[in-house]
């Protein structure tokens, strides 16, 4: 019954945090972009939009979109080849969702951060301050890792936990990851035909964290669901609620905000 009514409840939510995985972006046959798949997730967005809500959109796929372009099959390790794909990646990915967005009457931002932009003090207000006024003007903040610059020392490592930092940064009420998994299991779907799926998390125990086994099943994206789990607690703890669901099809964000029991609710903290 609290998994119902907590769901109910999410139609009041105003401003929203949506994340999506480079594998939720992508044709799994070649690793292009699936653009009739983000001109769903642009129209889904767009429609929040003028249902009066409040929508940051955290994407990945800048490194991916690059190293397709530069005629690489997959990710490339080397770091300066790294941060080249993504400097060209993001430039496009970017191209794409503007052009889509102005489709539909709405306008989009580019939000690059690091580790060390939400760490220091001055840089998470101006971060904060930025967001906040941009909202106010109804456009659509789209944030990724400032992956051309990002070294280990200042990177995020993977867009789970930049989500659940842009949600505390912008105090969001909700977070929705969507990737390649309906949601948290008991082990891993993929290889345990017997994994229990959860619907509803009131409380985060080290038996939930046990069960996160850092996997998605996807070659493409870096976070997997240890890295879930860890931005369900940032959220949590900071009063905001979390859902992990499938990002097969983006018509899922409108049945989500709708109250369907879709996915792995994280309730927030009281």
């Amino acid at each position: 019954m609290e998994n119902i009514d907590a769901r109910k409840n999410l139609k009041e939510k105003q401003r929203i945090v949506i994340k999506i995985g480079s594998s939720s972006l992508t044709h799994p046959e070649t690793g292009h972009l699936d653009l009739i798949k983000i001109e769903v997730l642009v129209r889904e967005l767009s429609d929040l939009l003028n249902r009066g809500k409040e929508v940051i959109l955290v994407s990945s796929g800048a490194i991916m979109v690059g190293s397709r372009l530069l005629g690489f099959d997959k990710k490339p390790d080397n770091l300066a080849l790294k941060q080249a794909c993504a400097s060209i990646g993001q430039a496009k990915l970017m191209m794409i969702y503007q052009k889509l967005f102005n489709e539909y009457n709405q306008t989009a931002s580019q939000i690059l951060l690091t580790n060390y932009t939400t760490s220091d003090p001055i840089s998470r207000k101006n971060a904060r301050n930025t967001i906040d006024e941009l909202l106010k003007l109804n456009v659509i903040p789209i944030v990724n890792e400032n992956d051309t610059v990002a070294t280990e020392e200042i990177e995020f490592g993977d867009n789970d936990t930049l989500s659940a930092t842009v949600a505390r940064l912008s105090q969001a009420d909700l977070l929705i990851l969507l990737s390649d998994i309906d949601g948290l299991f008991t082990n891993d779907p993929h290889t345990d035909p017997n994994a229990q799926f959860i619907e509803f998390v009131e409380q985060l125990d080290e038996s939930l964290f046990n069960m996160a086994k850092g996997t998605t099943g996807s070659n493409v994206g870096t976070g997997g669901m240890s890295t879930k789990i860890k931005a369900a607690q940032m959220c949590m703890d900071h009063g905001c609620d979390m859902i992990i669901a499938n990002g097969k099809d983006f018509h899922i964000i409108h049945k989500l905000i709708d109250g369907e029991n879709l996915g792995t609710f994280f309730k927030k903290g009281a």
